[in-house]
């Protein structure tokens, strides 16, 4: 078989694939993008667990030739860090991006969700993407980061060029790595001034407590504080936009399923672990090699990238009974989807706590809207998986 993460066709339905790469070939090889990919579950939660061996300093994605894998201008990113360094600076931003900080962000992601569903008021049809999946992630991040609410249009719209890219366009030239780096440069120096205003005037928001953060009386550096903020912008953004697009599309599938969260809404914590677990956000990230290892009577040499394919360890039968099933109230469920170890996301908890908000509410007003008929416009990046656009019909 052929395996290739950036296909179109992929884009569409990856499971059927993931399971013929599990059953057939779980150490699988492809020499034209240079890469390796493992897909079961107890290889991927094995190598997220050993970063000694797969480390993420030499980047995050396979097939990209030359394509510069590093934050805005060229700023290390926790996601691509390694050894004491990272351990150091993630202990660091986690004394600015607190459970306490983000469990008092509930009352405001409620408020801006209702504002969000108020507008559905007179519409028979909406784009879920555009009137909630989109907006609610991107101002709470924005709001979380002091980001003025002039620029949160702005904002979205970049971090979406950087997460959505054609890998074909790029490997044929068409799309030219300049052109690329384009909103990368562009949310980096936006980053830079609003980091500056906050030196000389902090405030009570994100960018001013990273700021603040320190360890044994060690800081940030500006370019590790406009990295870290660059990532929480782009992957936190996007990650939880296509979180919560595949939730509204697996609950459309899954009617019975809805109807449970509906009759109950305590399950909505366990429905959103299940989306998460089921049709995974982001769907796997790369590794790299600092020794040889052998998996399945395959030799991976020292040096090759390694693709962690989180989705489909998700799906894995060995891991999940009845894995093809989408169940509200699997439990327990150990899905991969926001890593584990040393590189667990950062921002588990306020994805988990938007996702649970938004289905809440969007179940309270629109329990039986249903998804128009056509195709999903997917967008096209090989990690991330999600909706461009997604017409709903609400009920009367």
């Amino acid at each position: 078989m052929h395996f290739d993460p950036y296909s179109p066709e992929l884009h569409e339905d990856p499971y059927p694939v993931y399971r013929a790469l599990r059953d057939e070939h779980p150490a699988y090889h492809n020499e034209e993008l240079a890469f390796w990919a493992i897909s079961r579950h107890a290889d991927v939660r094995a190598a997220l667990l050993d970063p000694e061996t797969y480390c993420s300093g030499q980047g995050i994605a396979v097939g990209l030739g030359d394509l510069p894998q590093s934050g805005a201008g060229g700023a290390p990113m926790l996601i691509m860090m390694d050894g004491p360094r990272h351990t150091r600076m993630r202990a660091i931003v986690s004394r600015a991006f607190t459970p306490r900080r983000i469990a008092g962000l509930e009352p405001r992601i409620r408020e801006l969700t209702r504002e969000l569903l108020d507008a559905w008021r007179d519409e028979e049809e909406v784009d879920f993407v555009r009137g909630l999946s989109g907006p609610l992630p991107t101002v709470v991040i924005a709001e979380l980061l002091g980001i003025p609410r002039d620029d949160h249009a702005w904002f979205k719209r970049k971090s979406t060029e950087v997460a959505e890219f054609d890998p074909a366009r790029i490997r044929a030239r068409e799309d030219p790595a300049e052109r690329r780096l384009e909103p990368v440069i562009e949310l980096g120096r936006y980053l830079a001034e609003r980091l500056a205003e906050r030196r000389s005037r902090p405030r009570d928001d994100l960018l001013s407590a990273l700021l603040a953060a320190e360890i044994d009386g060690e800081k940030l550096t500006e370019v590790e504080t406009v990295g870290f903020a660059f990532l929480l912008l782009v992957a936190g953004n996007e990650t939880t936009t296509n979180l919560l697009s595949n939730s509204a599309i697996q609950l459309d599938r899954w009617p019975d399923e809805r109807r449970k969260l509906v009759a109950d809404p305590r399950l909505v914590p366990r429905a959103v672990e299940e989306c998460l677990r089921f049709d995974s956000p982001v769907q796997g990230l790369a590794r790299t090699l600092t020794r040889d290892v052998e998996l399945h009577g395959a030799a991976l040499p020292k040096g090759d990238k390694v693709l962690l394919l989180f989705a489909s360890a998700n799906r894995d039968e060995r891991r999940f009974p009845d894995a093809e099933r989408f169940d509200v109230t699997r439990d327990p469920n150990p899905h991969l989807a926001f890593g584990l170890g040393a590189h667990f996301c950062l921002g588990a908890s306020l994805a988990r706590l938007e996702a649970r908000v938004a289905l809440e509410e969007l179940l309270a007003r629109h329990p039986d809207y249903r998804l128009c008929e056509g195709p999903i416009a997917r967008i096209r990046s090989g990690p991330l998986r999600g909706a461009l656009r997604l017409p709903i019909r609400l009920a009367a």
